[in-house]
């Protein structure tokens, strides 16, 4: 049988049938309501035919508008939670103290009471909810695999709410933690490089801050105003940091710059930095010892970076300690 074509009782053959969105009601759960559905005419006889998928979609518009009428979640939405945290329905379940298949159930469209709809719409628009969730009824969980899969999943979602404008902070925090005695200065080629080499292997900047072309080399102003009372000693270390608000990308360079460039004092780093194009190219020909605060352009720090990962032929941000030790050696 074709797929436009379906049997009409009226006309005792397979017949092709017209299609057409009418206003119709229907009564659930004591209440009628309103909803769009889909009817089908045999196109010889003008009779209604039964399409099994029309009664189906139209038995879903009337449940979606018992849904809106009474501010019940969405099933799209129910759907989507244990993709969006990657959790199984069963363990999302025992996470929330219910019986081990309700929350299956509603994903097969049993419709959820007001309160446990309440509680999976917050799950689905604030993820720190979740998160919050997650820590206090991990014990419910029957696999330590599950709650940590799905902590890795939910830190990705909170780390793209986090602002951009206070990404850098994120990372002078890891570095604080992982260096020691990381001084302002090292601190300022530490980012530089960071911002570079992650441009370098994912062709986006890591935060979106300008440094600037100073003497001592690139500089980020807001941060050195920040930490200037440090003069040249080291800045005080952070004890804690969880670094899982980082993504596995951004991680891998953070400690490979943490690896192969920390490893250097702040004065050795600004001599490499006096020997890279960004630099050279933004002071032009002015002596190393004059002041001088014009914006490196982001687009030579990438253009740079993007050529040292080239020439250096870097598969991944490990490789970075090749040029680390090239630039060392040269200077």
């Amino acid at each position: 049988m074709k797929d436009n074509m379906v049997f009409c009782e009226i006309c005792r053959d397979d017949v092709y049938y017209n299609v057409e969105e009418r206003k119709m009601e229907g009564t659930l759960k004591g209440g009628v309501y309103e909803y769009t559905g889909r009817v089908a005419y045999c196109a010889k006889c003008d009779a209604n035919v039964y399409i099994p998928e029309f009664h189906d979609s139209n038995l879903k518009a009337l449940y979606d508008a018992y849904r809106v009428k009474n501010e019940i979640i969405s099933l799209e939405k129910i759907l989507e939670i244990p993709e969006k945290y990657a959790i199984g329905k069963r363990p999302l379940s025992l996470l929330l103290g219910w019986g081990e298949h309700t929350f299956s159930r509603y994903c097969d469209g049993d419709m959820p009471t007001k309160q446990y709809s309440e509680t999976l719409q917050r799950i689905y628009d604030d993820p720190q909810y979740y998160a919050t969730l997650l820590e206090e009824n991990k014990s419910n969980l029957k696999t330590v695999s599950a709650y940590e899969k799905s902590k890795r999943a939910t830190d990705a979602l909170l780390r793209v709410s986090i602002d951009a404008e206070s990404k850098i902070d994120l990372v002078i925090g890891y570095l604080l933690n992982q260096c020691e005695d990381i001084t302002p200065l090292a601190l300022q080629k530490a980012l530089y490089y960071i911002q570079g080499f992650y441009y370098a292997f994912y062709n986006t900047f890591f935060f979106s801050e300008d440094c600037e072309a100073w003497m001592h080399g690139p500089v980020y102003r807001e941060i050195y105003n920040r930490y200037c009372g440090y003069r040249f000693n080291p800045i005080k270390s952070a004890d804690k940091f969880d670094t899982l608000v980082f993504s596995a990308s951004e991680k891998a360079v953070l400690d490979s710059v943490v690896r192969n460039l920390c490893c250097y004092s702040g004065k050795v780093l600004e001599r490499f930095t006096h020997s890279e194009n960004p630099w050279l190219q933004t002071r032009g020909n002015l002596p190393v010892d004059t002041g001088f605060n014009r914006t490196i352009d982001k687009d030579l720090i990438g253009s740079y970076f993007v050529a040292v990962k080239d020439k250096y032929d870097m598969l991944s941000p490990t490789d970075i300690k090749e040029y680390a030790q090239t630039m060392f050696e040269q200077i």
